[in-house]
This record gives C-alpha cells, structure tokens and sequence, in this order.
C-alpha cells in the first residue's frame, strides 16, 4: 500500500496535489482543520478521479492532534506538508500573535507533521516528504514579511532535513510556487494580478493541477533530494 498524507487539503494547491496523487494511483489521506465543505469537495474530486480517499480534522499547529492523525494514517509513503496561512501587513503593523501563527503554521506545523512521518518511514524502510514553500521564501516580498519568513525557514528546513534523512533512504524536496489561482490570491484585484503578472514570462497564473502534477514527478525520482522545484512561470530564475 502506498499513502501519499497532504496538509491542508481541503481546497487550492492541497487539493490539486490530492486530486494528482490519486489519478497517479496512491491511496490519498488529508486533513483539515475547518473546513468541512471544502473537504468533502476534495473527497469527492478524489473519488471522481479513481481514488481513495480518507480526510481527517487536524491542526497541525497542535502537536497531540498531528500525533493522533500520523497514528491513524496506514501505508505511509509520502508526506507532503501543504498547509498554510499567509499574511498580507506592514512589519509596524503585524501583531505577535499574528507573526506566531504565521510560524506556528508554514513552519512549525511541517517540522511537527514530518518529526510525526519519520518513524513510519524508517519502519518502511524509505519515504518522501515534499515541502510546499513559496518564491517569496526565495526573494522576499514588500508587506507579506512573516509569511515570506516562514516560507524562507521552510526552504532551509527542506535542505537540513534532505542532508539528515537520506542515509535513512527518506529524501526531502521542495515546491517553490509562483502565483497560483487560489483563494489566496483572491484579495488582489485584476489591476494588481495583471501588473504581477506583467513580471512573469509565461505571462499567466498556474494552476493547484500544476503544482500536482509537479508534486507527483518528485514523489516518484528515487534519485531526487534536497531540490527546491521553482513552478513560477519563469517569474525567478
């Protein structure tokens, strides 16, 4: 049995990789942590496209609840850590509540979920963890600080963890995405994603099928760790 497990799937960028995983032929296990709707969308996009799925309610900030979901998730051989919050603020204007959660999340929450995999991996005898991060974790980004941060600490955490885990035959890569159409983006109006967009030289936003389709290709190269994957359009090369 393989079990690709992806955070935060209940819609955008976590739900295209779910959907990818499933027409790739895995058993596809998600959590959530509130949106019930979204996650019975998944379900059923997941079903339609041949799949099974299991969806589970999980924090993955909270530390019992990512041990509760690793224990329930059967034939674990991918671990792809999708989920995320963002933060659109000026420093002088961001809480520390705010830049907490931020961290809490992007970054905190992959340590916990990939601390949590590891054992399952080692008894396996070898796993996949993908890191799902952001260009902004590359460059930087003007009034999204904190969660440009955190996406930057994931991307090191990728490299430290490859480095570790690879004598174990557990590789660790990342997604670096550009604009993605999600909901994430949708607080940006048509003027500012058409002035992006002026930047990116495939001269569109990609697609969650996309990123799948890029999780996918990394999850089965034996020979492939410690990468950071840019799917940006050729916006930072």
């Amino acid at each position: 049995m393989s079990t690709v497990l992806v955070t935060g799937g209940s819609r955008g960028i976590g739900r295209g990789i779910c959907v990818a995983f499933a027409k790739a032929g895995y058993d596809v296990a998600f959590c959530y942590r509130s949106d019930e709707e979204g996650a019975r969308e998944t379900m059923r996009r997941i079903r339609a496209a041949g799949g099974r799925g299991t969806d589970i309610r999980c924090d993955v900030s909270n530390e019992r609840e990512v041990e509760r979901m690793m224990e329930s998730v059967l034939g674990l051989s991918v671990l792809i850590n999708n989920a995320g919050t963002a933060l659109f603020r000026q420093i002088q204007d961001t809480t520390l509540e705010e830049w907490n959660r931020i961290f809490s999340v992007n970054m905190t929450g992959a340590f916990l979920c990939t601390r949590a995999a590891i054992p399952k991996f080692l008894r396996r005898g070898g796993g996949c963890i993908l890191n799902i991060t952001s260009i902004w974790g590359e460059c930087g980004a003007s009034c999204e600080s904190a969660y440009a941060a955190s996406k930057a600490a994931l991307l090191n955490f990728t490299k430290s963890s490859a480095k570790e885990l690879a004598p174990s035959g557990i590789r660790v890569n990342a997604i670096a995405c550009g604009m993605i159409d999600t909901q994430m983006n949708e607080r940006l109006s048509e003027e500012e994603k058409a002035a992006f967009l002026e930047k990116v030289p495939l001269g569109r936003q990609g697609s969650a099928e996309e990123i799948g389709q890029a999780a996918v290709f990394l999850a089965e190269s034996p020979y492939i760790t410690g990468e950071i994957l840019r799917v940006n359009g050729g916006f930072l090369m």
